[in-house]
């Protein structure tokens, strides 16, 4: 269940109280106030808090009820759901009279704040789990049923036939902005190493000049495209990824003109760049 944070619940306020003029006040699950207009109120109990956490309902408070509760003033507390789960307390504070009609309009945009905290969550978990399985790639340590299997855990959805790109990048600030213009829900795309992003996409022939020619017109720092053949499984895609850091170091060794390359074949591999046998 998400957990409401200080900085959230002071966001909430923050925003709220930019349009109206009265101080709102979060409550976490405890009924602690994590968010509040009111610098002195932070950190304190809130009785009224917790009358609405015990009763998943709205509780107004007028003066005189007020006067009997800790830490409460006037005001309509309301209770803030997130996927149907109680997670804490919004309060308005003013006569219930004056401040009902802004209280579930208020609810509403929290819990909306809520709910666009939460995506932007998933969405970095998403993003840190997909970077980690392309390093995982070219990861010898790592077996294919694994690195299958685990394709599955974070829902990627692979149709073949695919293609993997290693895109060497002019400026390690690139990196970022190429990285958001890349993504999409049929490309996978993730750091490689220094100035370098490696892009599973589906295979489409015939495309890689005009595919650099489109990056350099959307000034992504794009400096070259190492490309390889249309891929049709797991064990392929263990290949190529290898292939590609090969090329990539015999192409900046030997044909540093060249901005868009071909994956070789294992043999053409092997005799352009020879790995180390010390």
């Amino acid at each position: 269940m998400l957990e409401l944070d200080s900085a959230l619940a002071q966001h909430i306020v923050d925003r709220a109280m930019a349009i109206l003029p009265h101080n709102i006040n979060v409550m976490d699950a405890q009924g602690m106030i994590i968010g509040s207009g009111d610098p002195a109120r932070l950190h304190t109990r809130h009785e009224g808090a917790q009358l609405v956490l015990a009763n998943r309902r709205v509780v107004e408070i007028d003066e005189q009820a007020a006067a009997c509760l800790r830490g409460v003033r006037p005001g309509v507390n309301l209770p803030l759901l997130h996927a149907d789960q109680l997670i804490g307390v919004l309060g308005i504070t003013g006569s219930p009279d004056t401040v009902r009609p802004y209280a579930e309009l208020v609810r509403m945009a929290a819990e909306m704040l809520v709910e666009q905290r939460q995506l932007q969550t998933e969405r970095h978990w998403q993003r840190h789990q997909l970077e980690t399985w392309l390093r995982q790639i070219a990861d010898s340590s790592i077996n294919l049923t694994q690195l299958q299997a685990e394709a599955e855990r974070i829902g990627l959805q692979l149709a073949w036939p695919r293609q993997l790109v290693l895109l060497e990048l002019a400026e390690e600030g690139d990196q970022a902005r190429a990285l958001s213009a890349l993504a999409g829900k049929a490309e996978q795309c993730g750091p490689f190493g220094v100035r370098q992003l490696l892009l599973c996409r589906p295979y489409q022939s015939g495309r890689d000049a005009a595919w650099l020619a489109q990056l350099d017109s959307r000034g992504l720092g794009v400096q070259r495209l190492l490309c390889s053949d249309e891929l049709h499984g797991f064990a392929d895609l263990r290949e190529a990824a290898l292939a590609l850091r090969d090329l990539h170091a015999y192409a900046k060794s030997r044909q540093p003109e060249l901005r868009v390359l071909r994956q070789p074949s294992a043999t053409m591999r092997t005799e352009c760049a020879p790995r180390n046998s010390n």
